[in-house]
Formats: C-alpha cells, structure tokens, sequence
C-alpha cells in the first residue's frame, strides 16, 4: 500500500495519531537528501579529486598555412567529481579556448555548481590529435569556493566533430587537487 492510500485510509477511520503518523513519515520522505561527505581537512590541507567530464558545442578552425591551423573553441557540459577531497559534486561547466596545432591549447574554464557559486581555471595544453594532455590551474571561485586554489589534469577525447563545427568529447582520467579557500568549509551537497 502506498504512502498516499495510507494517509486516505487513516483519513477514513478518523484516526488521529495515524494521521499524524503518516504526515510525518510523509513529511520526512520528502525532507533533504543526506549530503555528500563533508570536507575534513585541516587549514592548508591539500583534498584529492577525480571526475568525469562531457562536454560539446563549437569549433571554428582556420588554416595558418601548410600543415598548421588555428581553432576557437567554445565547450559546455557537465562535470561530476569524485572523492573524499572533492569541492563539489556536480557541475555545469563552460570552456572558451584557443587551439594552434603546432602550439597547443590555451583556455579558461568556469565550473558552476547547484547553488551558483563558481570555480575559475587556467587550462593549458599540448591540444594536438596525438598529444591531447591538458592541465587545469584553479585561481579562486565566488562563494563557498572563494580563494580556493589547485591544479587539475586530463586527456581530451574527441567523440565528434562535424562538418559544421559541433564537437563533443569528454575528458579520460581527469584528477587532481584543491586547497580550499576559508569558504570552503561549508560541505559539498
């Protein structure tokens, strides 16, 4: 018998601490879900992550000569960490970038979580089909990320690239770590 027919059928029978007991069981089944582990570490304490990275939208390529070209990208996706250490759970994440074929890829990137609070990161890498490596620095973020620092690295693996410059892809081993800031203490969710 579901939660409603209960309520419905102590309704009926004029029970009145059945009645209380099925809105406060109803009450609790729709209270907050248990949060994320919190964050235990020490002031100037290093936390570990790892995490999964999907992302797509735009490429634009023009050639800068025999054998070289030059990309903007523009990238949205979600990120999802993993860990004890991690600074949040969940992502919606926005990449800009520049890729040179022969140099490699300059960018940055913003991570937003649930409450709308934002991390900040320098992405730098090899960005060549053979040599994909990409690392990530963290320089602050607003809220609960405010004055966080850290590093972050992954390798880029193209899924799609279409004539019309949509491309998808995601990151492989994405890991990395985090020295919160001080409003980092307030626990992922």
């Amino acid at each position: 018998m579901g939660l409603l027919a209960r309520v419905r059928l102590a309704r009926k029978a004029g029970g009145g601490a059945s009645r209380l007991f099925a809105l406060t069981l109803a009450a609790a089944a729709c209270g907050p879900a248990t949060g994320s582990p919190k964050l235990a570490a020490a002031s100037g304490e290093w936390l570990e992550f790892t995490g999964t990275w999907n992302a797509a939208g735009s490429r634009h390529t023009i050639s800068l000569g025999e054998d070289r070209t030059g990309a903007v990208v523009e990238l949205r996706g979600t990120l999802l960490l993993a860990g004890p250490g991690r600074p949040g759970v969940g992502f919606h994440s926005e990449v800009i970038g520049l890729v040179d074929s022969v140099t490699g890829f300059e960018g940055r990137s913003v991570w937003t979580d649930e409450r709308g609070d934002q991390v900040f990161s320098a992405l730098h890498g090899e960005g060549t089909a053979e040599k994909n490596h990409i690392t990530g620095t963290i320089l602050s973020g607003t809220g609960r990320y405010a004055g966080a620092t850290g590093t972050y690295e992954f390798s880029w693996l193209r899924l799609m690239e279409a004539e019309d410059g949509s491309v998808q892809g995601r990151a492989v081993d994405l890991k990395g770590r985090v020295l919160p800031g001080p409003a980092l203490g307030d626990p992922p969710r």
